[in-house]
This record gives structure tokens, C-alpha cells and sequence, in this order.
């Protein structure tokens, strides 16, 4: 048990820096996505609008674990060969991109329409009433829901094992697999995700109590 233990803290020393690159990298690009779908989902014509809501739909209402298999082992077929990191990484970020945008264009709703027919008023242009108006109210306003969205993106990282991406469950699986002891291993693996959705959960309640503090100054 104790060698089981030892392996996989190893293992955890191994596969914990990918997971947290590829969880970085998406959350970052997904919320970029999703701030640019959300955006023109609430500012663009229906005929724009429509065609961004049928493909966050569609990511929305499929599992995680068939867009990876989808990407990763049907890209081929269709000229996308991607290596098993680079498509762990896009199909997260996608993934992460179509629930973002719903938080953003929420965001974008919950904003009184009074603060742009008066930034408008001001002589602001609708991209300079978002940076300088709209965005701030927003992000205290969303700050909770992009948080979780930000754990279970952590989460979510333990799908691209199935497409050989070195992260943090691949590792520790395989030395279950190796001395067969898979609680053991598997307690680490669930102490270790824990420990990183705390921290997400910790700072963002940082963030938000310093934007509050932000907006009343």
C-alpha cells in the first residue's frame, strides 16, 4: 500500500503540471471564445445570432468525452490529425467557449439597457460602453458562475486520458493499473482535484470581495 502511495505521488508530481497547462490555456481561450460568442449573440442580428446559438447548443448537449473521441479519432477521417495534447486542448477549450459565452451573454442581459442609451449619450461607442461600462457590472455579476464553470473545466481534464494526454489521471491510473491498487491510487487522485477546486473556489471569492471593493471606491 505504502509503495501504491509513493508511486502515485510521483505519478501526481508527473501528470500535475499538464493538467494544469492545458486548464490554464483553456480557461483562458475559453473565456476569450465566450466572451466573443456571447457578444455577438446579444449585439448581432438574428442571422448571425442563430447560427452561434445552434453550435453552443451543440456543444452544450453533447458529453465532453464524445467531442474528444469525435476530434481526436474521427478528425483524420476528414484531414485533422491532431497529436493527443493539441486535441485535449482544443476540444476544452471549445468545450469551455460554448458554457462562457452563455454566462457572458447572461451577463449582457442582466445589464440595465438605461447604461448604454447613456454611454451612447456620452458620445461612447458600443465596444467602448462594454470595456468601460457594461464590463465591470458584468464581471462582479457572473464572477460565481464563471468559477464553477472553472472547476468542472478542472474536471474535466481527467476525460483527455482516454486520448492518451499525459495529464494527472493518466499518470496515476497507470500505476494503478501496474500494482493493482486502485483505491489507494484513486484517493490521491480525488484528494489532489479537491484540493485544486478549493483553490479556484478561494480565489474567486478573492476576486470578487477586490472587484466589490473596486466599485465602491
Amino acid at each position: 500500500m505504502m509503495q501504491a502511495l509513493q508511486d502515485s505521488l510521483v505519478a501526481t508530481a508527473q501528470g500535475l503540471p499538464v493538467t494544469l497547462a492545458i486548464w490554464i490555456a483553456a480557461v483562458l481561450l475559453g473565456m476569450a471564445g465566450g466572451f466573443v460568442v456571447g457578444a455577438l449573440r446579444f449585439f448581432s442580428p438574428w442571422p448571425l445570432a442563430l447560427p452561434l446559438s445552434v453550435a453552443v447548443e451543440a456543444v452544450r448537449g453533447t458529453p465532453f468525452l464524445v467531442q474528444c473521441f469525435l476530434l481526436y479519432f474521427g478528425g483524420p477521417f476528414i484531414g485533422i490529425d491532431l497529436a493527443p495534447l493539441t486535441a485535449g486542448l482544443l476540444a476544452l477549450s471549445v468545450y469551455g467557449a460554448a458554457y462562457f459565452s452563455e454566462v457572458f451573454r447572461a451577463g449582457f442581459m442582466a445589464v440595465p439597457p438605461g447604461q448604454l442609451e447613456v454611454a451612447r449619450m456620452l458620445g461612447l461607442s458600443r465596444f467602448q460602453a462594454v470595456l468601460r461600462i457594461m464590463l465591470p457590472v458584468i464581471a462582479l455579476g457572473v464572477l460565481p458562475s464563471l468559477a464553477n464553470l472553472c472547476v468542472i473545466l478542472i474536471k474535466e481534464t481527467a476525460v483527455l486520458s482516454i486520448i492518451t494526454v499525459p495529464e494527472l489521471t493518466f499518470r496515476v491510473q497507470g500505476v494503478g493499473t501496474a500494482t493493482f491498487a486502485f483505491a489507494e491510487t484513486m484517493l490521491v487522485l480525488a484528494l489532489v482535484y479537491w484540493a485544486l477546486a478549493e483553490l479556484t473556489a478561494w480565489g474567486a471569492r478573492a476576486a470578487e470581495r477586490r472587484i466589490e471593493r473596486a466599485l465602491a471606491a
